[in-house]
């Protein structure tokens, strides 16, 4: 009997059991720069469909006759590090297995030449074309990748004279091409330098899901099962995810598997709703390598005035440092820079967050008025108590200098919602604001709904209260909503002491829509 089909989360898809969107329709190019006999790199954030991508190429160039297709990974080889010598040998030792060949002559080659002369060997074997497929570079840095990439240019630079070389080589991994210069010990402030690997005609980036690649997705759970997808649920996931595979097939088993919803019922969006909330809280493999990324300074000279809102000067080192984080999936270019995806935003914010979160003492039970709504109101109470008593060290701490602000408060309102609501953040660089958007059940299947805004008045700058009381007047009106909240944090040296410049006051919008206001 066959296998019931699954969402896979968990390494490269096998159309016999997971669901598949087709890999090469997303990327058409990479078949035909190989007709093309062209060295080239493809990439992509991680478990976009990378591995997926590179199998279907081998199964069809293999199933035309068309080539004889040899697939390595480099992942084994990470343990060498700048040994490039034994990085060698193992990626040597994956050649054997991939081709059922005996080393012969390879190892009579001298160090740091024996890759290039076991793909000599083997293409002169070949009445084929020979097509090498290499998977996971990434896994390789400093003199090893260096070593690799330079066999490959000079197995390059020979064919002209006859000499027998792969006719088509692809490199997959995280980074872009220009990023090899850097991970093989280039300096990566000479942006102009050569990249070891300037051979490579193009660099294709495997992109994200479309709408219609998700709904084709999902599609096959629904003809697999009969188990529909409301037109609601599938705005739900596509809002959450913006195409990111990943967590795309994420939802549908969070769903299908650990939710357990029965097939005769339809997914809908409450469901995506709280397989979304399953997922931030687990913070799943996938997750967290992305958000250990966030300490690195490339990494951090991007995401930290996104979070502040702050406008970005995109200079040369800006853009390459843009590029890298784009790459590994963190961000996105809209009309300004910001994170990719909500579930990325809210998970990005929780862990920078958490060191305030374990340090806030208060049960969410204190806040919940006898009607069953949410006090936000003392709820900002307390929090500026909290501000008072904590804020000055929180800004020592918080490696995010910037966005401390931001990172407290939020941090504050999840360990006080988390569990009994919901909280939605918008944010983006240049915007000069983060919007929240709370819902809180109560009652006979009544949710109250907030909206708050955050703005930081920083050195240099006037009073950001009339600027901020228009855009929270567009974020009330875009959720149809008649009052609001805006917290201002006022972080100029001129700025009164703590305890003298906290307090509450109310005014209107342009609108006339009644704000309160917390200084703070």
């Amino acid at each position: 009997m066959a296998k019931r089909k699954y969402f896979n989360t968990t390494g490269p898809c096998d159309p016999r059991i997971h669901y598949v969107v087709p890999s090469q329709p997303r990327l058409p190019e990479a078949r035909q720069l190989i007709d093309l006999d062209r060295f080239f790199v493809i990439h992509a954030p991680r478990q976009s469909g990378k591995t997926t991508m590179l199998h279907s190429l081998e199964y069809e160039l293999t199933k035309e006759g068309a080539a004889v297709v040899v697939a390595i990974s480099c992942e084994e080889a990470s343990v060498a590090g700048d040994d490039y010598e034994a990085a060698e040998l193992i990626l040597l030792d994956a050649l054997r297995w991939a081709t059922d060949s005996a080393p012969g002559s390879w190892l009579e080659a001298a160090p740091g030449a024996r890759l290039g002369a076991a793909l000599r060997a083997l293409a002169a074997q070949c009445e084929l074309p020979l097509v090498l497929l290499i998977d996971e570079i990434d896994a390789l840095y400093g003199e090893s990748l260096k070593v690799v990439l330079r066999q490959l240019r000079i197995g390059h630079n020979d064919r002209p004279r006859g000499v027998p070389f792969p006719n088509s080589v692809v490199l997959c991994g995280l980074r872009d091409v220009r990023e090899y210069k850097i991970a093989s010990g280039g300096d990566a402030t000479r942006l102009g330098a050569i990249s070891p690997f300037n051979i490579s005609v193009q660099s294709l980036r495997l992109g994200d899901f479309t709408r219609e690649d998700m709904e084709e997705l999902y599609g096959q759970h629904t003809a697999e099962t009969g188990q529909e997808f409301t037109k609601e649920a599938l705005a739900a996931a596509w809002n959450f995810t913006r195409g990111q595979p990943w967590l795309i097939n994420a939802l549908g088993w969070e769903i299908t598997f650990w939710m357990r919803v029965p097939p005769e019922e339809p997914i809908t969006a409450e469901h995506m709703e709280q397989a979304k909330e399953r997922l931030i809280r687990a913070r799943a493999t996938h997750l967290d390598s992305l958000v250990a990324k966030l300490y690195e300074p490339r990494v951090k000279r991007v995401i930290e005035p996104v979070l502040a809102g702050m406008p970005i000067d995109f200079d040369a080192v800006f853009t390459d440092d843009f590029s890298y984080v784009r790459d590994l999936g963190l961000v996105a270019l809209g009309s300004t820079v910001e994170i990719a995806n909500p579930i990325y935003r809210e998970v990005i914010l929780r862990v920078l967050g958490f060191g305030v979160e374990v340090n806030v003492a208060h049960d969410s039970r204190s806040f919940v008025l006898s009607d069953g709504r949410l006090d936000l109101l003392k709820l900002l109470r307390e929090f500026t108590a909290f501000w008072k008593q904590h804020g000055e060290a929180i800004f020592r701490g918080i490696t995010y200098h910037e966005a401390a602000c931001q990172i407290t408060l939020m941090a504050y309102l999840h360990r006080i919602v988390n569990g009994g609501g919901l909280l939605d953040r918008e944010y983006a660089a240049g915007t000069g604001r983060l919007d929240v958007y709370l819902r809180w059940p109560y009652g006979e299947r009544q949710v109250q709904r907030e909206a708050m805004e955050l703005k930081v008045w920083r050195p240099g700058q006037r009073d950001p209260l009339d600027e901020g009381l228009t855009q929270l007047d567009r974020y009330l009106d875009r959720l149809d909503l008649e009052t609001g909240y805006l917290v201002i944090f006022d972080r100029r040296p001129e700025a009164a002491p703590m305890e003298d410049r906290v307090r509450f006051d109310q005014d209107r919008t342009p609108a006339g829509r009644q704000v309160t206001v917390l200084r703070a």
